[in-house]
């Protein structure tokens, strides 16, 4: 049906739960979500959800059940990725957000779901798939409804239990992302304080002496102080299990005699590559690319390569220059050349494929003048087929739907293919303009047998070299001159090493292995030896003072600095009262503010300094030192002005604002609160 087509067409591989969760931007990219406590969840399965263990069964049952909803869409690997991701965000949303919901108090009732789905403001999901250029079309819901129970293979009561609790779950996180937003206001003290700020102004002078950018050497900081420092501020100190490596790798990549080779045999294929009379059994045999037989414009070959294209269509036949890119030889020859439309403006009409009586009564029915929509609703498979004409784009289509493109307006034409009989009423079609048929002969030089195993046999000596043990890694390196690659917080998500993709088998080893210990030849990808050094293991939980104890350092040092300088300014200027003078004493300038607000909110240049001094010191008179962020600062409020132009109706606004970002925080925090596991990225 179109509406089960369009939902796979439109949504590509992200929409249901993406749309449903569009309010809280709720998808978690795997590698922040290891926050969690990977060490808690059991080795085999693939997480825990506020106590909930998900198993890897019941992930791959969520996956399926996405998969068979997007049929074709989901063959590639980044589709099979964010399939996983989708499945994952529905348990997600099943068994910590609603149930935190549903905590709440929140409920969603049978009444309120089905107005949600047939009444009269449906839900934002249900327009998105049955609308039309109106916007939604209650007919289009009605007929597909009534279609579902009848469909053989289920598929489109799949498709529709899969909307309904979209619906659902959507419902849940508006309603709760409302209670967020409302309860997110300030109260009444608060909000005489705000008000006030955002309605203040002053007239003010002040003199700045930044802070030195030269270390102090008078300055130290003891260890008591850093273990101090650590144990205050612990929680940001906190880490997932990670590995520090060390690595090798042996790139295979073709020789200068493979390259010659490859040239060599190019050469030859390309003489008769211009005579070929059978161009499909002659790509078949001589090329990595087989030879399609459709007819492209000129936008759409250069997708396939700009050089083929500009040659194309620049002349009616012949062969091309052969084309070098890498280790690629490429050539073009021209089939065929006309002008042609290339999209087609139809209606379709579905029949059983075994009932060629019905396709050709329907056939002059049309051609006799009938109706195809009403056709359509008595005898189409789709019974919504035929309800809007639709764009079809020549490439974008089966070759077998060819016909189309090649009928005059007004014509019908009957598509009879294996799965159905395709009944298609042409109204119009764009302009024609000129199009070819193209052969492409490419060949790439790949690494010899020869060169592969002389690179295998580098990888074993240096393997035999180093042993088991880190030690002989290292001494490896030096005694036979390789260079190794370091490699800091790896991750169970880690998949690139060395800017080789895909590597998830360096991964699992740099897991499974023991500190100082060091891998076989892990190969991967065929063409890339890896040998591993397992340096370090990091394990979950908090890190150990001695690791960030040059970082404390440097904060502690920084804080006091400024303590220093800030005594130092004040034994400089005791007794001054004149900003001038201050200015002259740091050889820098008195700057003069007015109408400076002093809310953080509607200021970006806020010093939360010079905001305490202004409304506290006495008018008139000279305030400092005072430490800043970035200097040392005195500061004379001259005046303070206060207005009615901010009300509580613009805070209301501006916190809903606030709220509504800070909603982007909130499945996060639950994760962290419920100490979600997701050790997804251990099995894929």
């Amino acid at each position: 049906m179109a509406v089960l087509q369009k939902f796979r067409d439109k949504a590509g591989l992200a929409i249901s739960i993406i749309i449903a969760l569009a309010l809280l931007s709720f998808i978690i990219d795997p590698s922040t979500v290891e926050t969690a406590m990977n060490s808690m969840s059991d080795k085999y399965d693939i997480g825990k959800i506020a106590g909930k263990t998900i198993s890897q069964q019941d992930f791959q049952e969520e996956v399926d059940k996405i998969t068979n909803l997007y049929g074709n869409n989901a063959n590639s690997e980044e589709g099979q990725r964010q399939i996983r991701n989708e499945a994952w965000q529905n348990l997600m949303t099943r068994f910590l957000f609603i149930k935190t919901a549903k905590a709440a108090g929140i409920t969603v009732s049978e009444a309120e779901l089905q107005d949600l789905i047939s009444g009269s403001n449906p839900s934002p999901l249900i327009a998105q798939y049955f609308s039309d250029e109106n916007g939604f079309n209650r007919k289009n819901l009605e007929t597909f409804i009534s279609v579902v129970n009848a469909d053989p293979n289920g598929q489109y009561r799949n498709f529709w239990n899969y909307i309904q609790n979209s619906v659902y779950n959507q419902q849940y996180i508006q309603k709760y992302g409302a209670l967020f937003v409302s309860s997110a206001m300030p109260n009444a003290l608060m909000t005489e304080k705000i008000v006030k700020e955002n309605n203040t102004t002053a007239n003010f002078e002040y003199v700045e002496k930044w802070y030195s950018p030269v270390k102090d050497s008078t300055i130290t900081v003891s260890a008591a102080e850093i273990k101090e420092y650590y144990n205050a501020h612990k929680k940001n100190f906190k880490r997932i299990e990670n590995r520090d490596i060390e690595f090798v790798l042996f790139e295979v990549v073709p020789s200068a005699a493979d390259i010659d080779a490859n040239k060599s045999d190019f050469s030859k294929a390309y003489e008769q590559f211009a005579q070929a009379d059978n161009i499909s059994a002659f790509c078949l045999n001589n090329s990595e690319e087989s030879f399609k037989d459709v007819w492209y414009t000129k936008k759409e070959l250069s997708r396939i390569d700009s050089r083929i294209a500009d040659f194309a269509f620049s002349t009616e036949s012949g062969v091309s220059e052969i084309f070098e890119k890498g280790n690629t030889l490429t050539a073009a020859r021209i089939m065929a050349s006309a002008s042609k439309s290339d999209s087609a403006f139809v209606k379709l009409l579905v029949v059983s494929a075994e009932d060629k009586n019905l396709s050709d009564s329907l056939v002059n029915e049309l051609r006799n003048g009938a109706d195809i929509t009403a056709l359509a609703q008595e005898h189409s498979l789709d019974k919504s087929s035929a309800d809007e004409a639709q764009w079809l784009t020549r490439n974008q289509v089966p070759a077998e739907f060819s016909p189309i493109f090649d009928a005059a307006a007004g014509e019908v034409v009957t598509l009879n293919l294996p799965d159905a009989n395709y009944i298609v009423e042409l109204e119009k079609k764009n302009a024609p303009s000129l199009m070819k048929k193209v052969a492409i002969l490419q060949k790439t030089a790949f690494a010899s047998k020869e060169t592969y195993n002389e690179y295998y046999s580098k990888a074993s000596e240096f393997a035999a070299e180093a042993g088991k043990e880190i030690e002989g890694f290292d001494n490896a390196c030096e005694k036979l001159a390789v260079a190794a690659q370091k490699m800091n917080s790896v991750t169970e998500g880690t998949s690139d090493f060395g800017g080789v993709s895909s590597a998830k088998e360096i991964t699992r080893w740099v897991f499974d292995a023991k500190q100082g210990k060091v891998s076989d030849i892990i190969t991967v990808n065929q063409n890339n030896f890896f040998v591993v050094a397992l340096s370090k293991i990091n394990k979950e939980g908090f890190i150990p003072v001695e690791e960030v104890s040059s970082r404390i350092e440097s904060i502690l040092y920084n804080d006091k600095q400024m303590d220093f300088e800030k005594e130092q300014a004040a034994a400089k200027t005791e007794g001054k009262t004149d900003l001038a003078q201050i200015a002259e004493i740091f050889n820098t300038n008195v700057i003069s503010k007015e109408a400076y607000t002093l809310s953080p909110v509607s200021n970006q240049e806020f010093e939360p300094a010079l905001a305490g001094v202004v409304y506290t010191a006495p008018q008139g008179k000279v305030v400092g030192p005072v430490k800043g962020q970035s200097g040392i600062l005195y500061v004379k409020v001259n005046s303070l002005e206060s207005g009615s132009f901010f009300t509580e109706e613009d805070l209301k606004e501006q916190e809903s604002r606030k709220a509504q970002m800070l909603s982007n925080y909130i499945q996060p925090v639950l994760a962290d609160h419920y100490e979600v596991v997701d050790n997804r990225e251990r099995f894929y």
